[in-house]
C-alpha cells in the first residue's frame, strides 16, 4: 500500500501544498483551497500557487462555512477520474467536494480481492456501510461484485447513483440502501443474511435517520462486532477506515482484531492513510485496517 499514499495512477487529483492550517488540491482542471485542520505548524511551502485558486471554502467563528469562487461556473459539478473511477465533484456546503483521494489505495485493494474471489467461481456479495458517494461501490460492483450500498444520507445516496452511471455501474447488482447502518446490520443479522465482503469507512460524529447520534469511539466496536458476524464461512475480507483523530492504524487493528475473535483466523493489515503534496509535505487522513481470510 505504500503507507496509502498516491501513485500516479490517481492523476484526477494532486494535492499541490499545505500550510497554515489549508490544502490546496487540484481535482481535474480545478484548484480548491480548503481548511486541513491540525496542519498549522508550518507555513505553505509554495504560496505563489495559492493565487490560483479556483475555489476557496472557509468558516466563520460560528463554524458556518461557505465557498467562494472566482466565477459562477464552477458552482456546479464536474467529473474527475481517480484511478479507474470517475466521480462527479460538487463543492458541497460541508466544503467537500465528494471525493476523498486518499481512499485509492482501499478501492484498489477491494477490487484485487473480488477478483480472486471471482477467480474461485465466487461472485461475493459486498456490504459497504457509511458507503458516502459510492467510489467503493463502484470499484466492488465494477470487479464483479453485488453490493449493497448503506447511508444514511438520502442525498449522498442520490450522488453514488448519478455516479454510478458515469461508471456504467447504474444497471449493476448494487442496492441503495438510505439507512442508519447499525440498524441496517441488525435486521441483516435477523435475516441471517451473509456476505463475503465488508467495508467500513465510518466518521467520527453523525445522525442516523431515526437511531439518534453516531460517535465513532463509542459506537465502532459493537458495530464492528455485529458487521463481522455477516460474513459467510468462506473466503472473506473487511476493509475498514477511519479518520478520527486518536485512532491511527495501530488502533483500528485492534479493534478489528476484537470483532473477529480468536476463531476466524486470516491476516490483518493496517497503514496509516494520507496524500503526498508536490511541494513534498504530506498530508495525514486518517487511517486503514484490513483483513482476508
Amino acid at each position: 500500500m505504500q503507507d496509502g499514499v498516491m501513485d500516479d495512477g490517481t492523476a484526477g487529483h494532486e494535492l499541490l501544498d499545505i500550510g497554515d492550517e489549508r490544502r490546496l488540491e487540484r481535482f481535474g482542471s480545478r484548484i480548491l483551497d480548503r481548511p486541513a485542520p491540525g496542519e498549522g505548524g508550518f507555513p505553505r511551502r509554495d504560496p505563489a500557487a495559492w493565487n490560483g485558486a479556483d475555489a476557496r471554502f472557509d468558516r466563520d467563528a460560528a463554524g458556518d462555512g461557505r465557498w467562494t469562487t472566482i466565477d459562477a461556473g464552477l458552482d456546479g459539478s464536474w467529473p474527475v477520474r481517480i484511478g479507474e473511477i470517475v466521480l462527479e465533484l460538487r463543492l458541497a456546503a460541508s466544503g467537500q467536494v465528494g471525493c476523498f483521494p486518499e481512499q485509492a489505495p482501499i478501492w484498489r485493494w477491494v477490487t484485487d480481492r473480488i477478483r480472486e474471489l471471482a477467480l474461485e467461481g465466487v461472485r461475493p456479495a459486498v456490504l459497504n456501510l457509511f458507503a458516502h458517494t459510492g467510489a467503493a461501490t463502484i470499484a466492488a460492483a465494477s470487479a464483479g461484485a453485488s453490493v449493497v450500498h448503506v447511508d444514511a444520507s438520502r442525498p449522498a445516496i442520490a450522488w453514488a447513483r448519478t455516479n454510478a452511471g458515469l461508471n456504467a455501474s447504474s444497471g449493476a447488482p448494487i442496492r441503495w440502501i438510505a439507512e442508519d447502518a447499525v440498524r441496517f446490520v441488525a435486521r441483516e443479522a435477523r435475516r441471517d443474511r451473509r456476505y463475503d465482503g465488508l467495508i467500513l469507512d465510518p466518521p467520527s460524529f453523525g445522525h442516523g435517520l431515526d437511531r439518534g447520534a453516531w460517535r465513532l469511539v463509542d459506537d465502532l466496536p459493537d458495530l464492528l462486532t455485529a458487521g463481522v458476524a455477516l460474513l459467510g464461512d468462506g473466503p472473506a475480507f473487511v476493509a475498514l477506515s477511519a479518520h478520527t483523530p486518536g485512532f491511527g492504524a495501530e488502533r483500528l487493528g485492534d479493534a478489528l482484531r476484537d470483532a473477529l475473535g480468536q476463531t476466524r483466523g486470516g491476516r490483518i493489515e493496517t497503514a496509516e492513510l494520507g496524500l503526498e503534496a508536490r511541494s513534498g509535505r504530506r498530508l495525514a487522513l486518517g487511517a486503514v485496517a484490513r483483513w482476508t481470510r
